[in-house]
């Protein structure tokens, strides 16, 4: 609905479902990354890019490579690779568990690198 003002506010749309338009609309191509229960973990089993369809909690890597777009859980308990602790590359953001922010976890080489998307005003 149309305010006074011009302005189309977000209210029939998700904030996950609302990131898939935008990704979608500059041309990534990615998967919906579904989670293995309804606490928010999830596996990346095959290389490619994701888009994890709710807030994580825990992420793990057994594919080589990937590229996944997550937000974090409130109880984000970190990002795996092979059900071991993920060696994080350095330069990479610190997630914070705040279940508002975009990130992308990027594995590759043996390490993975965590961009934060959503930028952090404060």
């Amino acid at each position: 609905m149309i305010n006074k003002d011009r302005i189309v506010p977000i209210e029939k749309i998700d904030f996950l479902s609302l990131i898939a338009t935008v990704i979608g609309l500059v041309g990534t191509t990615y998967t919906v990354l579904k989670s293995s229960d309804i606490e928010g973990n999830f596996a990346v089993e095959t290389a490619g890019v994701y888009l994890a369809d709710q807030p994580v909690k825990a992420l793990d890597f057994t594919a080589a490579s990937g590229t996944v777009y997550f937000t974090p859980a409130y109880d984000f308990a970190g990002i795996t690779v092979n059900g071991a602790e993920a060696t994080i590359a350095e330069g990479s953001a610190e997630v914070e568990s705040n279940a508002v922010g975009l990130y992308r976890a990027v594995l590759s080489s043996g390490s993975v690198t965590v961009t934060a998307i959503t930028p952090n005003v404060e």
